[in-house]
């Protein structure tokens, strides 16, 4: 397969990830696999054959390295954060996603996944979204490529996020409510699905990495680009690999994106940050901390669940980590030790938002923040070298309630 290939200056590009490329079969382990209605059988099959083919080809790679470079404005930076840095005792830089067109991460792979679904004749486009920034992403790839777009959103973060609902509805995307369940990002799911089974000639635009076969594996690879400017940024800036990295872990898709590029350097520390909510009586809600390996919308992996084995709600600030399920790579990185995850609370996500706001002048996503507070307990006084994923941008979180 090929590698995403951006020159970051005269002197440094891109490396080959070849860990992304061992996971052709859609299993991560035992984790992974398509559990779906036969409806759905043939478009993904269909679906995994022109991704496969396409990303091998020098005209896909180059349109989509042409927009990553003039549409959504990669490299992003790699900034050493000094002040925050001095707070904490060890040195850290932040990955500014938040800086790429639209404002996080999720651009990456609606780009790639909007570029495969022209190539593929789709007239409609669907994409779920909890924080916005996936809806924002679809909503602005789909006007870019002038095809109609609808975005399914959970009632309560459509409330909470009512900034980037306008946004979606300015570019032209369609926002569809659910008021089941929770009204969150599991629920917008599982409204995407089930139209998506009733309307399987549309594309389904899925933005993070989980869900069946083959979209935890096209996922990551569009969002391998992050690690890979990393990796090649931090040797440019400090001439050596960082000791630890730092992502805050929804559905898993920026985490993936930044883990990628260290996975085959045993000696780099892999953190991951997971939505802790309020922590009553000293217990989280946090999907690899206290889930169970169980089927969840498409897919075999972490996922909260009851005595009887259904999936229950998780609680968290953040829209974006609000979410049951768990990527099935970060699962088998859970499960073989190669990385290491941490439920961060409500509070202490709040802490890292505004540290970060008063120390360095970046207000981040509160997803983000949840790294960042990670990061600070982790790193304090250890003078270590770090990368923090900085996610997205954090305009969507100012007008709430964070106190």
């Amino acid at each position: 397969m090929k590698n995403i290939h951006i020159h970051i200056n005269n002197h440094i590009e891109v490396s080959p990830l070849p860990s992304m490329l061992a996971y052709a079969d859609g299993m991560y382990g035992d984790y992974g696999g398509a559990y779906i209605p036969p409806v759905l059988a043939e478009p993904l099959e269909k679906l995994a054959a022109s991704f496969d083919t396409l990303v091998r080809t020098d005209a896909f790679q180059q349109e989509f390295v042409h927009y990553l470079k003039t549409y959504v404005g990669r490299p992003s930076p790699l900034y050493k954060a000094v002040r925050l840095s001095r707070h904490i005792g060890s040195t850290v830089y932040l990955k500014r996603e938040d800086l790429n067109h639209t404002g996080a991460h999720k651009i990456n792979n609606t780009i790639g996944q909007i570029l495969l679904a022209k190539h593929m004749g789709a007239k409609e486009i669907i994409a779920e979204t909890g924080a916005g920034q996936h809806g924002v992403a679809t909503a602005t790839a789909a006007a870019l490529m002038g095809i109609p777009c609808k975005v399914f959103m959970g009632a309560a973060d459509v409330k909470r996020q009512a900034l980037n609902v306008r946004r979606m509805e300015l570019l032209g995307a369609q926002v569809l409510t659910t008021e089941r369940g929770t009204k969150t990002l599991k629920d917008a799911v599982d409204a995407a699905l089930e139209y998506y089974v009733a309307h399987p000639d549309s594309y389904y635009l899925l933005g993070s990495q989980v869900g069946p076969h083959p979209y935890p594996r096209m996922v990551g690879y569009f969002q391998s680009v992050i690690g890979q400017e990393a990796k090649a940024q931090i040797l440019q800036a400090e001439g050596r690999l960082p000791d630890s990295v730092f992502a805050c872990v929804g559905g898993g898709s920026n985490a993936i994106g930044l883990f990628s590029g260290f996975l085959d350097d045993a000696k780099v520390r892999i953190y991951g940050a997971e939505g802790g909510g309020k922590a009553i009586a000293g217990q989280t809600a946090a999907t690899l901390s206290q889930g169970k390996p169980a089927v969840f919308q498409g897919t075999y992996s972490y996922c909260l669940v009851d005595e009887e084995g259904n999936p229950v709600e998780s609680q968290s600030i953040a829209a974006g980590l609000d979410y049951p399920g768990i990527s099935p790579q970060h699962a088998y990185l859970k499960d073989t030790k190669r990385a290491t995850y941490f439920p961060v609370t409500d509070h202490q996500a709040i802490e890292g938002y505004k540290l970060i706001s008063h120390l360095e002048g970046i207000i981040p996503a509160i997803e983000s923040s949840h790294a960042v507070a990670l990061a600070d307990k982790l790193l304090k006084d250890k003078g270590e070298l770090a990368v923090i994923n900085l996610s997205g941008r954090g305009d969507k979180d100012v007008e709430r309630e964070l106190d």
